[in-house]
């Protein structure tokens, strides 16, 4: 268990901006701090970070916290282990108890491979100048790649020992389990003898790092001649390594591909280092697998430019077409640089200076339209091959969502292929319906039709408001937690006699519901009212850093999606009247908060009739615990009738 000192020295130290830098690209807009949403897929930014208020807001899909709560939820991770990376990055030493046998038993997987992971990475990098590692491994990486001494330690490279489970025997000893080992991948199970063998024996290690630099999983590149063994190894898929989710290099790469708004991707992971040895920082490769949607999106958080690098032979000018219509898909700007047949990426950047490999991107770099049109036309004007050509380019330009991007293609498809824009539009959108298909047409027809559907059963609003207005009680509740957030402080006129007395909100609220000691159904909005009863008891209400700062991630949650949605204020359906001017905050308070207290005690009052109600069934009839209930009952009608006509004169 973390003490609670500590965790307030991870909190205050905690920049929320800093955090969410870590993994999102984020643009200022003016106090605040805005992305595209790393929880949902999205294009047009709706994630605001307040660096003022200390808390992130997504008003696409709602989520929001602190920089704990980002971390927790970004990461997957437990509060204490958010608290530990969040600490580790503001250099707090985050101290927990010694866990227990059977707390260790029980720690997370994810964390077991985490930790199994770290410890591999340094056994690897020792391996790396030890006897076999420095004549075998740091020779290859020194001598055939040309990699200096910094850019292997930067990058972590490594060896792993030809003894056959060296690595995984030494780990056991370490006391982490079998089982751990085989599920990582470091370890496999021998089929026969039941024996562990090291995955990555006489390999050299490329540790693969997630967006915030933790080791998810390693490449291994054989360095023997024999046919037979594969060139590359990759970690297996695991709870904390997906290859269609990461992204090699990025972590060394963001900043500077945030600094220079584009992305340079390359195949290898030599291709990377090489180029970041040269000064080329923005540069990052698919891990062991061929371009996906999902790495595509964790770029976008950073860029939406982004540039191809490939081999000028066969093999890099298909890869180059393949990769093309996904970053299109995905609502990124893409370039093509195909490099001379002789180089790739590590060659090229190992045999030419920064500035050179900069100017030959620069002057060799092309959009999608110009590099399929040369590749696929060249210097032929045969009819067939043009039109194969110009079908070719539609596909990729119906990729394309933005209008205006869309719009700008056709016209220059239009010029570069000689051929009428009208033409061009009719072959998009027959293009596009193909790419559709029957069932997705229906599902896209349902998927417009249907918000039309909801708002036509929605009641107007000129509708008169009920006495229940359908509002239930989690809606009366926030409504009320919404006014104690947002406005404790406010006054309230209350008539006392034939004078008019200005009470803060807050009092009035608890004075209402302790008087008759009633409570929040919702256990969050229990514990917020509390915060506030309690504070308002010691002369001094909470402040919203006491809530965005919440050691309950839930009551965190709530609190920042109540904060936020006061920014943007929507009269509540409780209370929604027409008005011929949008109502001052005074006289939404004066109408809103009697209003919500009198439809809360009128909620409890029915929940409390019920109880008495049901106990009517369960006792004899005409006994004195009948006639009791009978009277609380009779009470009980009374108040509604009471609080009924003080809501209608309210209304």
């Amino acid at each position: 268990m973390i003490d609670s000192q500590t965790i307030a020295r991870v909190i205050a130290a905690a920049d929320i901006v800093a955090v969410v830098g870590d993994y999102v690209s984020l643009k200022r807009a003016g106090v605040n701090y805005k992305a595209c949403c790393p929880f949902h897929d999205e294009k047009t930014p709706s994630f605001v970070v307040s660096p003022a208020k200390g808390f992130y807001k997504c008003f696409g899909c709602g989520k929001g916290g602190n920089a704990i709560n980002f971390v927790m939820e970004h990461e997957k991770v437990s509060y204490p282990e958010a608290i530990k990376i969040v600490g580790r990055k503001f250099g707090i030493e985050v101290v927990d108890k010694v866990l227990t046998e059977e707390e260790t038993r029980q720690q997370s997987e994810r964390e077991d491979l985490f930790a199994l992971n770290s410890w591999a990475l340094e056994y690897f990098k020792k391996s790396l100048f030890e006897d076999e590692g420095q004549a075998v491994g740091y020779s290859y990486f020194s001598q055939n790649r040309g990699f200096r001494k910094d850019t292997i330690e930067r990058f972590a490279l490594g060896y792993c020992p030809s003894s056959g489970s060296a690595m995984s025997q030494e780990a056991l000893r370490q006391g982490f389990k079998e089982e751990v080992l085989v599920q990582s991948g470091l370890g496999i199970k021998g089929e026969r003898d039941g024996r562990l063998h090291d995955r990555f024996r006489e390999r050299v290690i490329f540790p693969i790092h997630n967006i915030v630099g933790r080791i998810v999983g390693f490449g291994g590149r054989t360095l023997r001649s024999d046919k037979t063994l594969a060139k590359y190894l990759n970690s297996p898929e695991s709870i904390i390594y997906s290859k269609r989710h990461e992204i090699y290099g990025l972590y060394f790469a963001k900043t500077a591909i945030q600094k220079s708004n584009f992305v340079i991707l390359v195949e290898g992971y030599a291709d990377v280092i090489s180029m970041h040895q040269a000064g080329i920082q923005n540069v990052v490769a698919s891990s062991g697998t061929a371009l996906t949607s999902e790495q595509i999106r964790l770029l976008r958080r950073f860029t939406l430019n982004m540039t191809l690098m490939f081999d000028g032979d066969k093999a890099g000018v298909k890869a180059a077409l393949k990769g093309v219509d996904l970053v299109l898909k995905e609502g990124l700007n893409v370039s093509i640089v195909l490099l001379p047949e002789e180089h790739d990426p590590d060659t090229f950047a190992r045999s030419h200076s920064s500035q050179q490999v900069n100017q030959y991107i620069s002057e060799h770099s092309e959009n999608f339209l110009t590099f399929k049109t040369k590749l696929l036309m060249g210097e032929s004007t045969d009819p067939s091959k043009k039109s194969e050509a110009i079908q070719n380019v539609v596909t990729s330009i119906a990729q394309i969502d933005n209008p205006i991007t869309k719009e700008v293609y056709i016209k220059e498809c239009s010029k570069l292929m000689d051929i009428s824009e009208d033409v061009l539009r009719l072959q998009l959108a027959r293009q596009k319906a193909l790419d559709l298909g029957g069932t997705q047409v229906r599902e896209i027809v349902d998927r417009n039709l249907k918000p039309a559907f909801e708002n036509s059963q929605q009641p107007s609003n000129d509708t008169s408001l009920k006495l229940d207005v359908g509002s239930s009680t989690e809606v009366i509740e926030k409504e009320l937690i919404h006014y104690l957030l947002c406005n404790a402080q406010s006054p309230l006129p209350i008539k006392e006699g034939i004078k008019w007395v200005d009470y803060p909100v807050g009092n009035v609220i608890i004075e209402a519901i302790e008087k008759d000691q009633l409570k929040f159904q919702n256990p969050i909005y229990q514990q917020i009212f509390e915060m506030y009863s309690d504070g308002g008891k010691k002369g001094e209400y909470p402040t919203h850093s006491d809530f965005i700062n919440h050691i309950d991630p839930k009551v965190s949650a709530e609190a920042i999606s109540i904060l936020t949605s006061d920014d943007e204020y929507v009269e509540s359906a409780i209370w929604r009247k027409s008005f011929s001017h949008r109502r001052s905050l005074e006289e939404r308070l004066q109408e809103g908060v009697p209003k919500a207290l009198n439809l809360f005690i009128i909620k409890a009052i029915n929940s409390m009739k019920d109880y008495h109600m049901n106990m009517l069934s369960s006792v004899q009839e005409g006994s004195p615990e009948y006639k009791e209930h009978l009277l609380e009952i009779t009470k009980l009608d009374k108040a509604r009738v009471l609080y009924t006509k003080k809501i209608k004169r309210l209304i």
